[in-house]
């Protein structure tokens, strides 16, 4: 007998056994009975395999609630889809649920789907479960196309599909076993789960969980010390896998605080991310959790992983788009965000136009390690490197004008992110010139330290950069004194400045316009420390080089007359101060427009010298005119626009329109609060000046609460010894003074007193008007004794320092008047008075309030004298003139009134005159 196929077997006779044929592979013989039909096979018990179980599960109940509400829905499938950071705890939520609250599920199979093979694996485990005759007698295809029919012809089972990196892998099974049992699946992926009716985004512990979480583990061998968990939760960012990972750390090494290690965080970063306890398995550590993502993400797109490093050094919540990969083609660029939203490693806010990353994620990206090629020191390097140089060209062209601050508002936390996280020594000029237009920026939104402390680097960065001498290195020098001077650090700022302008001259020449600059500031440091002399002398010398460098009509020119104006009035001198005012307003009118801002702070400093000159009708006139102006072309919100308003409120105020003005007052503080916010230095200067109008009015109840505030909000933002601070506590003191608790003022006086005169010096006018404040404190307590050296030392100081003529020289002189009068030395005092006001008529003019005063206070003396005749002629003066230049309803013209009707009544016996 003869075989005529290639696989043919001829037999001949009788044969009762198997015959094989093909390649000799494994064969096994089943009875028909075993091979039944899927649908006939029954789940034994104890098919169940579940992952154990850590002894620990805190939190999560709203997402165990939505898993329950979904996968006990009514209907024969329902696919629940959890996904979430690596890390973020997803696993832990499911298995936790099925083994909690399946709702009778059964069997309950765990399947790891983070591959088609795993996938395929799993099936097969099922399927050897169901039928353990089977597990050697069909192969892995056999095996698991028989659990994918059982599935489909059985209900009430539940298969959790854990770690799914692709949707594709998994779908042939959700095909096939539809339409019966349950599903829910796991997943870093975020995005491609449409089709699934409910999808549960998993997100960190909140702060009360982690720190429970952390505590229970690292308690587990008894009480211990915990102080810094909650700062090590937040530093952790609430993250499950790593709050596990330190608190197993924490119970191995019992020596080992949180704060601890936190420090340990801070000083060894790669060490600690990679290395967990002991009995942490290598593959549970963050940064392998986290690697095996980006081995996906890096494989599929090398630009995504570059992308995340570079969003590392920015801060973790709205990140502007324009940070993202600003150098990379658009197409790209979208296909990394997308890949990074995909696999949880990015959260994008479509409507803000923003990215968040969790704070770990980027703490681990910027840490290097040789041995993790996701975060070789050169790929970190490189990415802060593109990170610094995508912030340095989103920054705006300017920080000065408020439509750019909305932009600067976005960027500056991610500027404050990178200088934190930047090792100094990696700074470039770059860094450099974020910083210091950050620190302009702040310093302008009058966030003083981080504007300080911006600049300070910007300084050092350069210098190492760049070199002493360079000319960014000097701007740099001058910003940081410019600082200094604003926070009241006058001794720093003069000693800056007085470097910068020699260096500039050597290295610039006399007559650049830096070094003229920097002669400007160190004039206006001088002023400011009340160095008068010294300032005058440098503001004319910038004067006259302007003048002959740059020509009479520059601008810079027109600024340094106005900066010279400005050290006259300072002085005390109105008549020069005005008329250069007068002179320099005109020339801006005619070289820039009316419409300049320099125009525009042109008219307001002209209006503030005829107010301090007495001529409050044309000062008010300018005030309501430059506000106007500034609303029509900067905007009601400009802070140019709401200084002038606080500016028209003074002026009503010294005009003795205290209802306008304090409305005006309320006004601009409620427009500074919305506009620069609460801690802005001009907003602190708004509720002072509120407080002090509340004060003229009478409204003590009002005005105190005010100073208070002031005064604590200025100590928090500014320090106890700013400028600022110092004339807060002063005008508590006096609005105590003037409730009569004159113990509290006298301390506080004493305490303004000592530290101006630690702060500016014994001359500067501000620690001269504490002394006299002081000694009018003590004045009022009858401590005449304490009252009157006080008051003469003040004069003297005042005449040495400010001269004759000064305002607050002439001020002193009526002061010690008074002080001579009240210690019943009358003569002293008639011929203090008589000099006071004799000067005042020839310094301020015979309108000026002062000089009303004066003779207001004379007639006095007079009347205490017995001299009731000379007393009321001029009482009658004085009434008159303050009629005419006042109004009738001004304080000082009741008071005339008063004074006038007072006098006549004694001098009629105590009847008063009849009409």
């Amino acid at each position: 007998m003869e075989a005529s196929a290639k696989r043919a077997v001829a037999i001949e006779g009788n044969n009762y056994a198997p015959v094989l044929t093909g390649d000799h592979s494994r064969v096994v013989s089943l009875p028909p009975e075993a091979l039944r039909p899927p649908a006939q096979v029954s789940a034994p018990a104890g098919l169940d395999n579940l992952p154990v179980r850590p002894g620990l599960f805190i939190g999560r109940t709203a997402e165990l609630d939505r898993l329950d509400g979904a996968l006990a829905a009514p209907g024969k499938v329902v696919v629940q889809a959890v996904h979430g950071l690596g890390g973020i705890g997803k696993s832990t939520l499911a298995n936790h649920w099925a083994a909690t609250s399946p709702h009778g599920c059964t069997p309950r199979r765990w399947i790891t789907a983070d591959s088609p093979t795993a996938v395929q694996e799993g099936l097969v485990a099922l399927a050897a479960a169901l039928e353990t005759s089977l597990t050697n007698a069909l192969p892995p295809e056999a095996l698991a196309e028989r659990a994918l029919q059982w599935l489909s012809t059985h209900t009430g089972w539940l298969l959790i599909l854990d770690n799914v990196n692709d949707p594709a892998d998994i779908a042939p099974l959700l095909a096939r076993a539809q339409p019966q049992g349950r599903f829910l699946i796991t997943s870093r992926l975020a995005t491609p789960w449409h089709g699934i009716p409910t999808v549960l985004r998993l997100d960190v512990l909140d702060e009360a969980e982690s720190l429970a979480l952390l505590t229970s583990i690292a308690t587990t061998t008894g009480p211990r010390d915990m102080d810094g968990a909650a700062e090590l939760c937040a530093e952790l960012g609430h993250l499950p896998l790593a709050i596990d990972q330190a608190a197993a750390y924490l119970a191995q090494d019992l020596l080992t605080t949180p704060r601890s290690y936190l420090d340990l965080l801070a000083q060894y970063p790669a060490v600690m991310y990679r290395d967990g306890a002991v009995t942490t398995p290598v593959e549970r550590t963050i940064a392998r959790i986290w690697n095996i993502t980006l081995d996906r993400i890096t494989a599929l797109q090398p630009a995504a992983a570059d992308l995340l490093r570079t969003l590392a050094w920015y801060a973790s919540d709205e990140i502007p788009a324009a940070l993202a990969g600003a150098s990379v083609n658009p197409p790209a660029r979208s296909k990394a965000i997308g890949l990074l939203t995909a696999y949880s490693m990015i959260t994008p806010d479509p409507a803000a136009g923003t990215l968040a990353v969790h704070r770990l994620v980027q703490a681990l990206a910027r840490t290097s390690d040789p041995d993790d090629t996701h975060r070789t020191p050169h790929l970190v390097d490189q990415a802060r490197t593109h990170a610094t140089t995508h912030l340095h060209t989103a920054l705006p062209a300017a920080w000065d004008t408020p439509d750019t601050w909305p932009t600067w508002r976005t960027l500056l936390p991610h500027i404050d992110a990178l200088a934190d996280h930047a090792p100094t020594d990696t700074d470039t000029d770059t860094t450099a010139e974020i910083l210091s237009r950050a620190g302009l920026l702040l310093h302008n939104q009058g966030q003083l330290s981080r504007a300080t402390s911006h600049l300070q680097r910007a300084l050092a960065d350069r210098v190492r950069v760049l070199g002493e001498d360079h000319p960014h290195t000097l701007a740099s020098r001058n910003n940081l004194a410019y600082a200094y001077k604003s926070v009241g650090e006058l001794g720093r700022a003069i000693e800056l400045y007085e470097q910068t302008l020699k260096d500039r001259v050597r290295v610039l020449g006399e007559d650049h316009s830096g070094t003229l600059a920097s002669r400007n500031n160190l004039a206006s440091a001088y002023e400011s420390a009340g160095d008068l002399g010294r300032a005058i002398e440098l503001y004319e010398q910038i004067l006259a080089d302007r003048v002959r460098v740059l020509g009479e009509d520059h601008p810079d020119t027109l600024v340094s007359r106005n900066n010279l104006a400005g050290a006259y009035y300072t002085m005390g001198d109105l008549s020069r101060a005005i008329e250069l005012y007068e002179q320099t307003l005109t020339d801006m009118v005619r070289v820039l427009g009316e419409d300049h801002p320099h125009t525009l702070a042109s008219r307001n400093n002209l209006a503030s010298a005829y107010e301090s000159a007495g001529d409050l009708g044309r000062a008010i006139e300018l005030y309501e005119q430059t506000l106007a102006d500034r609303v029509r072309v900067m905007g009601e919100d400009h802070p140019h626009t709401l200084a002038s308003r606080n500016n028209l409120a003074y002026a009503y105020q010294s005009a003795g329109g205290l209802g306008r003005a304090i409305e005006l007052y309320e006004q601009t503080l409620t427009d500074m609060l919305r506009v620069l916010g609460e801690d802005h230095p001009d907003t602190l200067a708004s509720r002072n000046n509120l407080a002090y109008a509340c004060y003229t009015a009478g409204d003590l109840g009002r005005s105190i609460p005010l100073f208070e505030q002031s005064l604590a909000d200025r100590v928090r933002v500014l320090g106890e010894d700013h400028p600022d601070t110092l004339a807060s506590r002063n005008n508590l003191a006096t609005a105590y003074k003037s409730v009569g608790d004159l113990g509290r003022a006298i301390e506080l006086y004493e305490q303004t007193l000592k530290d101006r005169v630690r702060v500016v010096g014994e001359d500067h006018p501000g620690t001269l008007a504490s002394r006299n404040n002081l000694a009018t404190a003590y004045y009022t307590t009858g401590d005449l004794g304490c009252a009157v050296p006080l008051f003469e030392q003040t004069l003297a100081d005042s005449l040495r320092v400010l001269g004759e003529d000064h305002p607050d020289t002439l001020a002193s002189r009526n002061n010690l008047a008074g002080v001579y009068e009240s210690a019943g030395d009358r003569g002293r005092a008639i011929e203090l008075y008589v000099q006071t006001l004799a000067d005042r008529v020839r310094v301020l003019g015979e309108d000026h309030p002062d000089t009303l005063a004066s003779r207001n206070n004379l007639a006095y003396a007079y009347e205490s004298a017995g001299d009731r005749g000379r007393a009321i002629e001029l009482y009658v003066q004085t009434l008159a003139d303050r009629v005419r230049v006042l109004g009738e309803d001004h304080p000082d013209t009741l008071v005339s009134r008063n004074n006038l009707a007072s006098a006549i009544a004694e001098r009629n016996g105590g009847e008063p005159e009849q009409p």
